[in-house]
């Protein structure tokens, strides 16, 4: 018997087991020489240079409690979730497989901001005056900052699911939009609302804001801080929110609260979780198709389209109609965030594979499509809707979330709304060059920060706590699409979306082992093609490989050169002999699966 059909004997033991959804049995033996490819040493570099560089930000910004050296301030300029926001992506890093100290980096940073700012106080914004958290989340604010306040925490069940305070949270947070805490009244059952924009731990605000309740307290400005938002006062920072006021009502901004539900559902299992969503969606969908196909930015307390706007669907802060002053140059700016409701369409879709959540985004794409018109010689459509209609038109079709929108669905017509990118041309066979360009490009940009950290000369008392984030390091994007097959939302509180992941059976953690490299270089709807490679000449490696971020996919079949047989199953295990490497085509039902936290050595 040759070597590859002793390797086949092994898949064929492999492929019983993974029936059985057991990771810990017989392996599938890569042990064909395959030369170190470029990719795969530029993607283990990229590994090594992330972790380095974020623990010389870590020691740069943060104390030894996990403190963010900075002035704690409330507000949407700078506040609590940007604290957080200075270790984006640092979850994702870990469940890729970079080192340990990166999960213990980004969880100090997580309970320590949750101190900081519980113990931080305002004096001028009334329902922050005993801490700007309570029960470690916000105490209301709008879900475009509470999103991105959550978007590490989100991810930290990609790489330690069973941290006990994470399982309570994950609880607690969820039980905070399902009347679940008598204090937190944010979600009528009967109209199927979150009341207010402005919502968390403390309930909805109820009454209109102020600028006070958006910009926090006054501050020092001038000689002192770098605003990012460029204002050069505190006056210019009230100005900037004088017309956000009308927060009363439901706004799609609060259906990334869903991903809470989410996780709590992945977490537990529990289907009360799963039924909330789909019920909070739900509604949802059906103001969309009321409305024309277009989702509305205000629902009243009533439960009805504009209820709290004078009955206009485009009313209200963040809505159609949002287009305010900029206060330092006296111009427009249009501030809709409707958009942010395509992830709870997203979350639903996951659970359910149940198309009709993704065409309700794409009746909303041709509705608006279909306004537009020619605008100084060029094709244009609209962004904003008020009382004289749609306006604020740009060049181009509107195309929000088109990428998230074709990669739940992989069809073509999907397809052709995203235009081309580097990354889908490469995986359909058009850009070769892709892999190293990319791997390439997020070394610079490691670089880069370094660079721009190095040369930072603020202090704890001149820094607020977004002024670091232009030099977080953690440069995630080519691994996520190379190696996993999935894509990173970035700020917008979601989950993990991929086509695989890996595992590290003998350390017992999320991420492949080291040494190891992976490449997806081609996807279909039902089918997934990655090529696994050890680069260590001396030491064999052993990884599991997971359908999808949660096993929320199946696979179907394990193909390995011409040699094809079939699968059912979330995972199997492969071991790379030194040097070895193996091209696998990997038949896959798609959200075939309900998701789940779970380990694959739990499950």
């Amino acid at each position: 018997m040759n070597r590859r059909s002793a390797a086949w004997g092994v898949v064929a033991v492999l492929l019983f087991v993974v029936g059985a959804e057991a990771a810990d049995d017989a392996p599938l033996v890569v042990d064909s020489p395959m030369p170190a490819p470029e990719w795969a040493l530029l993607e283990r570099e990229l590994l090594r240079a992330n972790a380095a560089a974020c623990e010389e930000y870590f020691g740069r910004y943060f104390d030894n409690n996990g403190w963010l050296m900075c002035v704690e301030r409330w507000g949407g300029d700078d506040g609590p979730d940007d604290a957080i926001e200075n270790v984006n992506d640092w979850p994702q890093l870990h469940a890729l497989g970079a080192p340990d100290v990166i999960l213990q980096m980004y969880k100090r940073a997580w309970e320590g901001h949750l101190r900081q700012f519980t113990l931080a106080k305002t004096t001028e914004v009334d329902f922050a005056r005993d801490g700007m958290y309570f029960k470690e989340f916000p105490v209301k604010f709008d879900w475009q900052h509470n999103a991105e306040g959550l978007t590490v925490f989100n991810l930290q069940g990609l790489s330690d699911p069973e941290d006990v305070a994470f399982g309570h949270r994950v609880r607690r947070y969820a039980g905070f939009y399902m009347n679940e805490d008598p204090g937190a009244d944010n979600y009528d059952p009967q109209h199927k609302v979150i009341r207010s924009l402005f919502n968390g731990s403390r309930g909805p605000l109820l009454r209109k804001a102020t600028a006070i309740d958006w910009a926090g307290d006054p501050i020092e400005v001038e000689n002192r801080f770098n605003l990012l938002h460029n204002e050069r006062t505190f006056d210019e920072m009230l100005a900037h929110f004088e017309d956000y006021t009308d927060v009363v009502g439901d706004h799609p901004l609060n259906l990334l609260a869903t991903t809470l539900a989410l996780n709590a559902y992945m977490l537990t299992g529990e289907a009360k979780y799963r039924d909330w969503l789909l019920e909070y969606v739900g509604a949802w969908k059906e103001r969309m198709a009321a409305n024309g196909g277009v989702i509305p930015s205000n629902i009243g307390l009533d439960g009805t389209i504009g209820g709290a706007a004078d009955g206009k669907w485009y009313g209200g802060t963040y809505g159609w109609a949002f287009s305010v002053r900029v206060p330092q140059t006296g111009g427009t700016d249009h501030r809709n965030r409707a958009a942010a409701g395509f992830i709870g369409l997203m979350n639903a879709y996951m659970l359910t594979k149940d198309d009709s959540w993704l065409e309700a985004w794409r009746t909303q794409t041709e509705v608006i499509n279909a306004q537009g018109k020619m605008v100084d010689g060029k094709w244009a459509t609209p962004r904003m809707h008020g009382d004289q209609g749609w306006y604020h038109f740009v060049p181009g079709n509107y195309a929000d979330h088109a990428l998230e929108l074709y990669y739940e669905s992989w069809k073509p017509a999907d397809r052709k709304r995203v235009g081309d990118t580097g990354w889908l041309t490469y995986l359909e066979g058009q850009n070769p060059d892709y892999p190293a360009q990319a791997l390439r490009g997020d070394l610079a940009r490691i670089r880069e920060r370094v660079v721009g950290m190095r040369g930072d000369t603020t202090t704890p008392d001149t820094r607020l706590s977004d002024n670091p984030m232009e030099f977080n390091p953690a440069s995630v994007n080519a691994l996520v699409e190379l190696m996993l097959g999935g894509i990173n939302i970035g700020r917008l509180a979601t989950v993990q979306h991929s086509r695989l992941r890996y595992f590290d059976p003998i350390a017992r953690r999320a991420g492949v082992p080291e040494d190891v490299a992976a490449l997806v270089d081609s996807m279909t709807d039902d089918s997934v093609t990655v090529t696994l490679v050890n680069v260590s000449t001396v030491e064999a490696r052993e990884l599991i490989v997971q359908s999808g971020a949660y096993a929320e996919h199946e696979f179907t079949t394990l193909s390995l050169g011409d040699r094809e047989t079939s699968v059912n199953g979330t995972q199997f295990r492969v071991r790379l002999e030194p040097g070895c490497g193996a091209r696998l085509k990997l038949g896959m039902a798609r959200y075939a699966r309900q998701p789940t936290m779970s380990f694959p050595w739990r499950r």
